[in-house]
């Protein structure tokens, strides 16, 4: 495949096989918009972007897949949830587990050991230690997005990885075309996705 039609596959294999549940599309939906904004921020304020990437991002996208996506056998595309973990490309739940336990055990580490390890300068008031915290979140992100796409370079391959990379980092604006309409379906009581397209 070429670069783009292996980003579209990508695409629709993430759809179809981890975006049934309605609650899930609706929680992407409120993940994507905050990433764009924090997106916006980069630049500007990278410990705010920080911030709401993780704390209103990550945690909404997330916990859509922890709780809300069926982990049961997967009818509409007759495979099961085990074997769905093993094909995915990018952070399976497992990866995601540890991933996210980074995140909530850095602010323990960096009250203990303010200046990480004498990698950045320690802080003593409390402002400064939010700030520290937010960089710490900021380069995790990037580190973990770096970790899977080399990975992907030596278990699959260059194209695999870096297709991956950019998929992640367009998520935001594809989640928004796909899922803006999730919420009305959700109040309408349509809690999954019928996935009639996938089914044809």
């Amino acid at each position: 495949m070429t670069f783009l039609e292996e980003l579209k596959q990508q695409r629709w294999d993430d759809h179809r096989f981890y975006h049934q549940s309605r609650i899930n599309q609706s929680l992407h939906f409120i993940s994507a918009m905050s990433f764009v904004i924090a997106y916006a921020l980069l630049s500007v304020n990278p410990a705010v972007s920080a911030m709401l990437g993780w704390i209103v991002s990550m945690c909404t996208r997330q916990a859509g897949h922890f709780f809300f996506e069926p982990k049961t056998y997967d009818k509409v595309n007759d495979v099961t949830n085990s074997y769905k973990e093993r094909i995915k490309v990018g952070y399976n739940i497992k990866r995601k587990i540890v991933l996210m336990g980074l995140w909530a055990a850095s602010p323990v580490v960096l009250y203990y050991d303010p200046d990480l390890f004498g990698l950045i300068e320690a802080r003593s008031s409390f402002p400064g230690y939010l700030h520290n915290l937010m960089m710490i979140w900021l380069v995790l992100g990037a580190a973990a997005l770096l970790f899977r796409v080399v990975q992907l370079f030596f278990i699959t391959s260059i194209q695999t990885g870096l297709v991956w990379g950019t998929k992640i980092l367009t998520d935001p604006f594809n989640d928004i075309m796909l899922y803006h309409k999730a919420p009305l379906y959700l109040m309408r009581g349509q809690k999954l996705d019928p996935m009639v397209h996938v089914r044809s």
